[in-house]
């Protein structure tokens, strides 16, 4: 026997987990249902009210670093184009009152340009003129 071994104390022998296509109890699932019903419950985007495509950002209106706990679904280039306009102070005035910055001609501007886009249309947005 080895140095540190007892007979009593053999090292249980650790279960292989195989990976599983489908779960091994209940029915089979059609995974192009379940993607059709995923689809048809994703919210609009919170700024520019386009459907959203295959990236949602999670955005926080107020920022985290402002006390902010609320997250609303947006286009990735939607999100760019508010950090790009304002700070987090003019974020946190504004909160969840999207016709605020909607009355900003540069956000107006946006949204009436990406409006015509696909929703997984993505590009850099202009950087704010100070």
């Amino acid at each position: 026997m080895r140095a540190g071994l007892r007979a009593d104390r053999v090292p249980p022998v650790q279960a292989r987990s195989t990976a599983r296509k489908h779960p091994k109890h209940g029915p089979y699932e059609d995974p192009v249902e379940d993607a059709e019903e995923a689809a048809a419950s994703v919210p609009p985007c919170w700024l520019c009210g386009r459907p959203l495509g295959k990236a949602i950002v999670w955005h926080h209106p107020v920022p985290k670093s402002r006390g902010g706990r609320d997250v609303v679904p947006m286009h990735p280039i939607c999100q760019q184009t508010l950090i790009a306009n304002f700070t987090n102070s003019e974020l946190q005035r504004h909160a969840l009152d999207v016709e605020a910055f909607l009355a900003y001609p540069n956000v107006r501007k946006f949204v009436d340009w990406v409006a015509k886009k696909d929703p997984d249309f993505n590009a850099s947005p202009s950087k704010k003129q100070r």
